[in-house]
C-alpha cells in the first residue's frame, strides 16, 4: 500500500489545489517521499485549510517554487517503482481525488486505482469486533484522526498538519491494527494497547 496524505488549500479538487504531498511504501516504510509545491493558477485557498496546514498563502503561489505538475511527476516516478499501489491513509478518497484531478490537469498518463484502503473503517470495524461502540456525534461516527491515534496508542498529530508527518503516524495506526506492532522506529516508545494485542 501507499499510505498518501495531501494537504490541500481547500476542499474540491477542481476549485482547490495540492500544496504538498506526503507518502510511505507501507511494506517498506523507509521508502517515504515528501515534496511542497506552488499551487495551479487560479486555485481557490480557504483559510480553514491554512489554518489545518499551517501555510500561507503567499508560500503556495511563491513562484519560486517547484510546480504542482512537477511535484505530480515525481510522485508518479516515486510510485511506480512500488509494487502495491492500493492507496491508504485516513480519508484516502480525498487524497485519491486530489491526485486524480491534478494528473488529468496535467494531461499525465498514471492510473490510480479506484479502491482504498480507509483507516477510519479498519478502527470502527475494530470497535466492533471487541463490542466497543465506536463513539457518535449527532448520530454518526465521530472518529476523527486524533480520536483513531489515541485508540491505537499513539500521540495526537502535531499542529499544523504537515502530509509526511500524517503518512507516518497513519501507517504506524495500520501497523498496530493489522500486524499488532509498531512500524517506525519513532513510535516504539507509545505502547500497543492490550485490546490491539
Amino acid at each position: 500500500m501507499i499510505i498518501l496524505d495531501v494537504e490541500t488549500t481547500g476542499l474540491y479538487p477542481k476549485k482547490n489545489s495540492i500544496g504538498s504531498i506526503g507518502a510511505l511504501d507501507f511494506s517498506n516504510p523507509a521508502n517515504q517521499f515528501y515534496e511542497e509545491c506552488r499551487i495551479w493558477d487560479g486555485a481557490e485557498i480557504s483559510q480553514q485549510a491554512l489554518e489545518i496546514n499551517g501555510f500561507t498563502k503567499e508560500e503556495l503561489r511563491n513562484s519560486d517554487k517547484q510546480s504542482l505538475e512537477t511535484i505530480i511527476k515525481k510522485f508518479i516516478e516515486w510510485a511506480d517503482k512500488i509494487d502495491d499501489k492500493t492507496i491508504a491513509g485516513e480519508n484516502p478518497s480525498f487524497d485519491r481525488d486530489f491526485l486524480i484531478d491534478s494528473i488529468e490537469r496535467y494531461d499525465l498518463k498514471w492510473r490510480v486505482g479506484h479502491r482504498t484502503v480507509d483507516l477510519h473503517s479498519l478502527v470502527y470495524s475494530h470497535h466492533l469486533k471487541i463490542g466497543i461502540a465506536p463513539p457518535r456525534k449527532d448520530g454518526r461516527t465521530d472518529l476523527n484522526t486524533d480520536k483513531i491515534l489515541e485508540y491505537l496508542g499513539l500521540p495526537k498529530e502535531p499542529k499544523p498538519h504537515r502530509a509526511l508527518t500524517g503518512a507516518k503516524m497513519e501507517a504506524e495506526a495500520f501497523s498496530r491494527l493489522i500486524y499488532r506492532k509498531s512500524l517506525l522506529e519513532e513510535f516504539k516508545n507509545f505502547p500497543i494497547p492490550p485490546y490491539l494485542i
